[in-house]
């Protein structure tokens, strides 16, 4: 059955998503090197914990996040990422997140979508970003704030979902506190 369902399409934009298959999907990531070999790159190996964004620590961390530079349609990194991406497929995320471990290794505990919000506007596709009844967070840096809101990325919408550490928080919030970035290595 498991096999029936990492095969079945998640639609396209979907406000409904099987998370057993969703889960399915993107479980090969759990080999870092799988990851890596399919395009996705850490852009600085930074892991986002809320303390580091200067929000609550009790709010936990996120982790560190690989993007898939193609599916996001990277156009400049400095002095923000930004891109063209109006990309929502679920059946291969645009982030996968990754905790430190103490051994030096990566745990994948979440992936995320991202839609850059000049291209999602200039798209005006009219579909409502959300799913299984969530809509995406909006992410802009507050410069009268000493954290990064968007964490060095330009304005956009994005939306995490915890598949493989859970959230007491709920599966589809952006923080999680039973993530930590206490090892990771800067």
């Amino acid at each position: 059955m498991a096999v029936v369902a990492a095969c079945a399409p998640l639609s396209l934009s979907a406000a409904e998503v099987d998370l057993d298959a969703l889960r399915a999907s993107v479980e090969k990531y759990k080999d870092i090197n799988v990851a890596l070999a399919d395009g996705y790159i850490p852009p600085d190996n930074h892991c986002v914990s809320a303390k580091g964004e200067g929000l609550p620590p009790e709010l936990g961390a996120m982790g560190i996040h690989y993007i898939h530079p193609a599916l996001l349609k990277i156009t400049a990194t400095e002095p923000r990422v930004d891109g063209e991406s109006t990309y929502t497929n679920w059946s291969q995320p645009s982030i996968l997140i990754y905790e430190p471990q103490a051994d030096g290794s990566l745990e994948l505990v979440a992936v995320e979508n991202l839609v850059f919000e000049a291209a999602w506007e200039a798209a005006a596709t009219g579909e409502d970003l959300s799913i299984n009844g969530r809509a995406w967070d909006h992410m802009a840096d507050d410069a009268n704030t000493p954290g990064d809101e968007a964490h060095g990325f330009m304005p956009h919408y994005d939306q995490h979902v915890w598949l493989f550490r859970d959230n007491p928080m709920g599966v589809l919030m952006p923080f999680n506190p039973s993530v930590t970035c206490d090892h990771a290595s800067h």
